[in-house]
């Protein structure tokens, strides 16, 4: 009988001793692993997904590469519209142009473009430099950010980022989600899976059939000039009285890169 006693008294300490608190401990940071894991996971797959649809996208848009024979394929996308600018006309960083576009694709525009590397701006930079950078060739993709969720942000940065004479930003106010812009060139959608985007880089991105003024232009930031880091802000107050017009009265002629 004493014998029994004291086999249940060493199993009632055994009993005693498992570390409640380390197993609890442990169990809390499994399930957060999990947690992370299974979001860095959908993360990845709905990457994935995107990188593939982007891939398949550009193979739709073959027919879309301008040549001699078809000097301007987006004119046979439903939707885009054009208008001709005089191109070289600068104004200095403290002016505005009252652009008769909202986003503007051409006209009067800053001395300095700005980087047009493949950049995701993630906040809305200056109009007057952005559009300098369409006059090199470039297409800037501008969206509203109250009408664009990550998904849909997601699909147009894999459009952008990286992409050599591309650039991306916020652009608030925007009557449509996303609009696209080359020079002369403006396109505007409701959805980042519209087959007319990648139609639309097709056709215009460095498209140098006489699309856009400055063939060889560079879309690298001028150094000490324009800062991708910290570009110039974008300002939505409406120009003022003094704001350069359309027709770039009171602008600077470029006779070369930055006006000089």
């Amino acid at each position: 009988m004493a014998k029994n006693k004291a086999v249940r008294g060493a199993a009632v300490v055994n009993q005693r001793s498992i570390p409640w608190m380390l197993v609890a401990g442990v169990t809390v940071v499994a399930v957060f692993a999990a947690v992370i894991f299974g979001y860095a996971y959908s993360r990845w797959s709905d990457q994935a997904a995107t990188r593939e649809a982007q891939a398949a996208a550009e193979k739709a848009t073959e027919a879309f590469k301008p040549s001699p024979q078809n000097p301007d394929p987006s004119k046979t996308i439903p939707g885009v519209v054009t208008a001709d600018y005089k191109g070289q006309q600068h104004v200095k960083p403290d002016q505005r142009v009252a652009y008769d576009k909202n986003p503007p694709y051409g006209g009067p525009h800053d001395g300095v473009w700005a980087d047009c590397t493949g950049v995701v701006y993630p906040q809305p930079v200056r109009t007057e430099n952005m559009v300098h950078s369409l006059e090199h060739g470039a297409v800037w993709i501008a969206y509203n950010p109250d009408k664009v969720d990550e998904a849909a942000l997601d699909r147009l940065k894999v459009r952008a980022e990286g992409k050599p004479y591309t650039m991306l930003s916020p652009y608030p106010g925007l009557d449509k989600p996303i609009s696209l812009q080359s020079w002369g060139h403006q396109l505007k959608v409701d959805s980042a899976d519209d087959p007319r985007i990648d139609q639309f880089i097709t056709a215009l991105r460095l498209n140098n059939n006489g699309v856009y003024p400055e063939v060889g232009g560079s879309c690298q930031a001028y150094p000490g000039a324009f800062d991708t880091n910290n570009p110039p802000k974008f300002d939505a107050t409406p120009p003022g009285p003094d704001a350069i017009p359309m027709d770039g009265k009171g602008a600077n002629a470029a006779t070369g890169e930055m006006g000089q």
